[in-house]
């Protein structure tokens, strides 16, 4: 199977940290998966380390360079994943949700035939296929 990993499931499994479900880990761990991550993710955490240092200690760039570390496989943004936002849909009476970055991801995966890997509930309320909620 090829994960493409959401931001937080990335750093959790490059961390080693306790928030990753057994079941996520089973996942990565897996020697026939093949492990993505996006260049969002990367946007995602230069933004977020620009405005809040003290909370997100490392550089998108930092990010990057422990993706390639572990041999994670880029995917970097293109037109057909712009394009395929506009087939994303939520169901009128699901939560809301607003993250922009997730939703780009949910596009990549969806038009890669990845499976986007994420602990985020919400989404699962767009109905795809290629979300998994570990």
């Amino acid at each position: 199977m090829n994960l493409l990993l959401d931001t937080h499931i990335l750093i959790w499994a490059l961390n080693g940290d306790s928030h990753l479900s057994e079941e996520a880990k089973d996942l990565i761990l897996d020697e026939d998966n093949a492990i993505y991550y996006s260049s969002v993710s990367i946007w995602e955490i230069s933004i977020k380390h620009a405005l809040h240092p003290d909370n997100v200690s490392f550089s998108g760039k930092e990010l990057a360079a422990f993706c390639q570390e572990a041999c994670f496989i880029p995917v970097e943004v293109r037109d057909k994943h712009v394009f395929a936002l506009e087939t994303l849909s939520r169901p009128n009476d699901a939560p809301p949700h607003h993250d922009p970055f997730d939703r780009m991801l949910i596009s990549q995966a969806k038009a890669e035939n990845l499976t986007l890997i994420t602990h985020d509930k919400l989404l699962a309320d767009y109905g795809e296929k290629c979300v998994i909620v570990v």
